[in-house]
């Protein structure tokens, strides 16, 4: 890379555009403080562990225990994300590298349709169509009773929604493997699924890692759909078929409502607080690895 002094010239562009570059990082400071002072009322009576994992939620008694509601994001997170990032990624290998133009021609616009319809229609279709499945269909086959309403439903929903994201990113990625490399491949006498597996996902996976990555941070603040679904029980989950209450479906549903409690507010910017350090904790794991995997494939 060539290294050059600059000019005083561009010095000018150089001031104007660098307060931009840290916008981001000043304003997830700013949210964290702000969230971090309206939650000080309750973190200066009660100790933050005791918080985190208490069980008990009973705002009216002064009890706001936030463990049911972490597990609950817990557990509708990742079983949505371990449902949807295989069927994106052989989704987007069958993209890429088999179906033809005439198929992703089709393909495109309905993962762009997909990606850009509201969060209450995905919510308005799990109610209608997966409870009445997970609670008449799938609960008894696997010895269970559930009214639908669970996490099954919410990550089933859930996984639905982050598909197009991982697919169109992940296509993107696989579609920038060099064709030189495949034809390399190919002239050694690979077949078309070894250059698939050994030169195209090898090539491709840190990419496919961050898209990957991408669908986690949204499926983590997906509250509508989700709140909709998932039954808002605030209740340790037992099972993919009990209720749960995520943090942003407790924000949603709770906040504005009931402040004349003591320590209530407090209590729901603490959540917020909490799923904002869980969601840029993710975040940093998956930016952590994805550095790691490439200076090793590097």
């Amino acid at each position: 890379m060539a290294i050059y002094r600059l000019s005083r010239k561009d010095r000018g562009p150089e001031l104007a555009t660098a307060p931009f570059a840290f916008f981001p990082i000043a304003l997830t400071a700013v949210i964290f403080l702000a969230l971090l002072i309206k939650s000080w009322p309750l973190l200066s009576l009660k100790s933050l562990s005791s918080l985190i994992f208490s069980t008990t939620w009973l705002p009216s008694r002064g009890h706001f225990g936030l463990w049911p509601f972490v597990l609950g994001t817990l557990w509708v997170t990742i079983t949505a994300f371990l449902l949807a990032v295989p069927v994106s990624i052989l989704t987007s290998l069958y993209l890429s590298e088999y179906a033809p133009a005439r198929v992703r021609r089709v393909f495109q616009p309905v993962l762009d349709l997909l990606a850009g319809l509201p969060s209450v229609i995905y919510g308005m279709w799990g109610v209608l169509v997966v409870v009445p499945l997970v609670g008449k269909y799938l609960a008894p086959v696997f010895g269970h009773q559930s009214s639908g309403y669970s996490i099954l439903a919410a990550s089933l929903v859930l996984a639905l929604m982050i598909l197009p994201t991982i697919i169109s990113v992940s296509v993107e990625v696989l579609n920038s493997v060099p064709l030189a490399l495949k034809e390399a491949a190919l002239s050694l006498g690979a077949t078309r699924f070894e250059v698939i597996r050994y030169v195209v996902m090898k090539k491709s996976f840190p990419g496919i890692l961050a898209a990957c990555g991408l669908g986690l941070s949204r499926a983590f603040g997906e509250t509508i759909a989700v709140l909709m679904v998932v039954g808002n029980v605030p209740v340790i989950p037992r099972s993919l078929f009990s209720p749960a209450y995520p943090l942003p479906a407790l924000l949603a549903n709770n906040y504005g409502e009931m402040m004349s409690i003591p320590g209530y507010e407090s209590a729901l910017n603490l959540a917020a607080l909490l799923l904002l350090v869980i969601v840029v904790g993710f975040s940093l794991l998956a930016r952590w690895y994805l550095v790691r995997i490439s200076r090793r494939s590097g």
